[in-house]
C-alpha cells in the first residue's frame, strides 16, 4: 500500500454504513470510498452511463474501477460483521452496579433493543461511558481489520 490510511477514517465508515452500499479502501491511495450496490451491479453488467448526470457518471466510474481492479481494493467489514448488538451486550457486562447492569441487559432483549438501551443509558447518565466504550470497540475492529489485511494505518 502506497499511503497509510487514517484509522479514524475507517472507524467513521464502520459507524455509518448503509444497506444499499459497500465501502472499500483503495489500497494505492489509502482512501475510503463508498459505492452503491446499484452502481456495482451496473458496472458488472457494463450498462451505458453517458446519459446520467455528471456526478452519477463519476460514481459509476468509481464502481467500474472497483469491478475491473478489485485487487486494488479491500472491502471494509459490513455492519453485519460489526455486531453492534454484541458491543452493547459486552458494555452492559462492564457496568459494576448490579441493578443498572440487569436493567441494561433487560433493555436489550427482543425488538426495540437499541432504542431501549439508549433510553436507559440516558436515564443512568452513562452516555459518555457508553460512547467511549463503543468508540474503543470500533477502533479495535478497525485495527484488527488493518492487521488482517496488511494495511498500514496511522492513528
Amino acid at each position: 500500500m502506497n499511503n497509510p490510511v487514517k484509522l479514524q477514517s475507517i472507524v467513521e465508515e464502520l459507524e455509518m454504513q448503509f444497506e444499499e452500499s459497500r465501502t472499500f479502501l483503495s489500497i494505492k491511495a489509502g482512501e475510503i470510498i463508498s459505492v452503491t450496490s446499484e452502481n456495482l451491479r451496473a458496472a458488472e453488467e457494463e450498462e451505458p452511463f453517458d446519459h446520467l448526470p455528471e456526478w452519477e457518471q463519476e460514481d459509476r466510474k468509481v464502481a467500474i474501477d472497483v469491478v475491473e481492479n478489485f485487487e486494488n481494493y479491500k472491502e471494509l467489514p459490513t455492519k453485519y460483521e460489526v455486531n453492534e448488538y454484541e458491543i452493547m451486550e459486552k458494555f452492559c457486562l462492564t457496568v459494576s452496579d448490579q441493578s443498572k447492569q440487569e436493567s441494561l441487559l433487560r433493555a436489550i432483549k427482543e425488538k426495540g433493543a437499541f432504542r431501549r438501551f439508549k433510553d436507559k443509558i440516558i436515564d443512568f447518565e452513562m452516555e459518555e461511558q457508553w460512547y467511549s466504550y463503543r468508540d474503543e470497540c470500533f477502533k479495535q475492529i478497525a485495527i484488527e481489520w488493518c492487521q488482517e489485511n496488511k494495511i498500514n494505518f496511522i492513528k
